[in-house]
């Protein structure tokens, strides 16, 4: 079991937390984002996609019950204005932060969208797939696995989570 946790750590390009100042600027970007969802009644997960030029592309939180879409994730929401505004379906020089593991849904759009890395506050044992779940990134179907770097500033993003739920109780 041990050996099989190493070589899923190689395969997949993960790093340890990386605590630059750009990955603390995009992540703060990411947990202001998720607060505003919280303030709209929607789960506190945002996400934020920035170019190779370290320009944000694009910006959102989650927004599922506001527009009663359960495929509107923040991840799902950057990717789309992302693309739209690149004009390509490809994203391949852009990184993308989010305040939650991706789930199955978006770390399948994650690839197909071909984002180069890919940066996460707080993990998901329930619902993640990424580190998680189904692993996505490492099925022999998945054609693009980003580089990934988790636990950015993971006691944030979930103490806002956690107090989140907490208040729904």
């Amino acid at each position: 079991m041990i050996w099989h946790s190493i070589l899923d750590f190689v395969s997949l390009n993960r790093h340890p937390a990386v605590m630059t100042d750009d990955a603390q600027t995009f992540m703060e970007l990411a947990l202001t984002e998720a607060v505003q969802a919280a303030t709209r009644g929607e789960v506190p997960v945002g996400a934020v996609i920035v170019n190779e030029t370290g320009e944000v592309v694009a910006q959102a939180g989650n927004r599922v019950e506001e527009s009663n879409d359960p495929t509107a994730h923040a991840e799902m929401l950057v990717i789309q204005a992302a693309t739209t505004a690149g004009g390509s379906p490809r994203l391949e020089n852009c990184d993308l932060y989010v305040t939650l593991e991706p789930c199955s849904m978006c770390a399948t759009a994650i690839s197909f969208a071909r984002v180069r890395r890919l940066y996460f506050g707080a993990f998901d044992p329930k619902a993640g797939g990424v580190e998680h779940g189904p692993r996505i990134y490492n099925q022999p179907t998945c054609h693009h696995a980003p580089e990934i770097y988790s636990g950015i500033e993971e006691s944030r993003c979930s103490d806002l989570l956690r107090k989140f739920f907490a208040k729904k109780r």
